[in-house]
């Protein structure tokens, strides 16, 4: 995709806004909650976002409560979730890029391109993104999935005690959305995992209780000598985090599994049957192998439990750069 980089200028209106028509100012807030933009373009316009949420900030609430919904699967049985709830960790990276998910207005474009592919079912992401892509009216029809522990920050020593600070059981009740996800890494030398445990359980005793799916991504972690955290991703780590997830609360009734895939895509298999929880497998870091990726999925879509994607960047920022030919690769595997 061909979207506006960091330190990229545009040519700007008086006002100094990017791509903005100057319109007269009016006192009073303007009913029309939703800039105009045709299906399938890309432009954000950032002044109007703007312009919105400062003066008629209750036009975020009106545009979740006309939303239309669907069932959270289709005919097929089958999702495709865009996500893109790094931010809020202050992961910001892709490949060797460190910030290359700062440009606000470029994730969005790229995020309104993702959902305008067809076989798209819907987007991952914190309040702040959703918000703008409710005023975007890019949410209409599709799956939205709130981010609700966000607390752990990417690189502080305090990552894996993940508070929940992003959405909460009442707050994807309240704005009409149709499921959470939360995030479970699980380090036996760390003493904030338990505390992450236990919020986690009573998280999906809340969304339990509204009847409302979550999708628990659950790791077995490590912190490398240098400190950092790192994802266990052999058959018997994943097999373990499953078990674990797989127990938490006091129903099972509403929780999903967010998996990803084993060092050994062959051990898929045998890891999946672990828990009879449906499952969507997450795409994390791909790098410059973009087919690799798409094998590892194809395979272990084939799974009984397994039943679609929840990718982010390696379908939005892509190594060739092109966002429609990524994630419509990603839809033709499910």
């Amino acid at each position: 995709m061909a979207g506006r980089k960091r330190g990229a200028t545009d040519e700007t209106d008086d006002t100094g806004c990017l791509g903005m028509t100057t319109q007269p100012r009016s006192s009073e807030p303007v009913p029309q909650a939703q800039p105009e933009i045709p299906t399938g373009t890309t432009t954000v316009d950032v002044c109007e976002l703007v312009r919105l949420r400062t003066q008629y900030p209750e036009a975020i609430a009106e545009a979740a409560a006309r939303r239309p919904r669907r069932p959270l699967l289709n005919d097929s049985g089958r999702l495709m979730i865009v996500a893109a709830d790094h931010p809020a960790r202050g992961a910001l990276g892709v490949g060797g890029d460190r910030l290359a998910m700062a440009n606000r207005a470029d994730l969005l474009e790229r995020l309104c391109l993702a959902l305008s592919r067809p076989g798209v079912d819907g987007v991952l992401a914190t309040a702040d993104i959703l918000d703008d892509l409710l005023l975007l009216g890019a949410l209409d029809g599709k799956v939205v999935m709130g981010s609700m522990n966000r607390g752990g920050l990417q690189g502080s020593v305090f990552e894996l005690d993940d508070r929940f600070t992003g959405h909460r059981a009442e707050d994807i009740e309240r704005l009409n959305f149709d499921a959470g996800k939360l995030l479970l890494r699980i380090d036996y030398d760390d003493p904030g995992s338990l505390t992450t445990l236990e919020t986690t359980a009573r998280a999906i005793d809340d969304m339990a209780a509204r009847r409302l799916p979550l999708f628990v991504e659950p790791f077995i972690s490590r912190r490398t000598p240098e400190g950092k955290v790192r994802n266990d991703l052999s058959a018997e780590a994943v097999t373990r985090s499953i078990a674990i997830a797989s127990g938490l609360g006091g129903t099972s009734a509403y929780t999903w599994l967010k998996v990803p895939v084993t060092d050994n895509p062959d051990d898929m298999a045998e890891v999946m049957e672990t828990s009879t929880l449906p499952a969507v497998l997450l795409g994390g870091e791909v790098g410059d192998d973009q087919d690799g990726a798409y094998e590892k999925w194809r395979g272990a879509l084939q799974l009984p439990t397994v039943r679609g994607l929840v990718v982010g960047r390696s379908l939005l920022y892509p190594a060739d750069g092109d966002v429609a030919a990524a994630v419509d690769t990603a839809v033709g595997l499910l």
